[in-house]
């Protein structure tokens, strides 16, 4: 979704670099194991077949397009943005995944504080996914608040609620399709590894 348009920014509101895989300082810290590409090809084993959904790098700003078959487009070839759009895919229900973007509107960035309150509420939910995931794959996490030229809010509160939010959705782990995606994830990343509190805060030190 656009609502969370890559590069992620950390709790002080700055781009989190960490996000992009271009950069060749990045490439040293993140080794080639973190590639988006991998995503996709995991996520058509996944879903392609009974979602006739796919996730697709390149595009200049996620989005997501229903159709024949469904497309969930991700930042360039960031990795975390590919977790994100997933995370949104997971949140959105039956009706909502044949409408563009799910049918939200979205307010770009430069949001007063209205607004990015309004931003930060809705985004608990997927960026909290989102840090499941980092934590299936051992890859570092940060929220993004995503308002560079407005009102960015308090990153600790939202930190912690999204802290929260991932270790109740954990402890009610099914076989929602998060916790599908989370288990390929795991399997795929850490060998199948059980992914516990302890890795969550692993890859999100302080977010409690």
């Amino acid at each position: 979704m656009r609502a969370a348009n890559l590069p992620h920014c950390d709790e002080t509101g700055e781009p989190d670099q960490r996000s992009q895989q271009t950069d060749a300082p990045l490439a040293a810290k993140f080794p080639a194991r973190f590639d988006s590409r991998d995503l996709e090809w995991l996520f058509a084993q996944v879903f392609l077949a009974a979602y006739d959904t796919r996730l697709e790098g390149g595009a200049a700003e996620p989005v997501y397009l229903p159709g024949a078959p469904h497309r969930i487009l991700y930042t360039r070839d960031y990795f975390r943005s590919a977790l994100h759009e997933v995370a949104h895919w997971c949140v959105a229900g039956a009706e909502r995944r044949h409408r563009e973007d799910y049918g939200y509107w979205y307010a770009p960035d430069g949001r007063d504080a209205a607004q990015q309150a309004s931003f930060l509420h809705v985004e608990v939910a997927p960026q909290a996914l989102e840090l499941l995931f980092c934590a299936a794959c051992g890859h570092d996490f940060r929220v993004s608040l995503d308002n560079l030229n407005g009102d960015a809010g308090e990153a600790g509160p939202f930190s912690r609620a999204v802290h929260r939010e991932a270790l109740a959705r954990l402890a009610q782990m099914g076989d929602q399709r998060w916790a599908r995606w989370l288990r390929a994830l795991s399997a795929h990343y850490r060998n199948g590894a059980v992914v516990t509190p302890d890795c969550v805060r692993a890859v999100h030190p302080g977010g409690e």
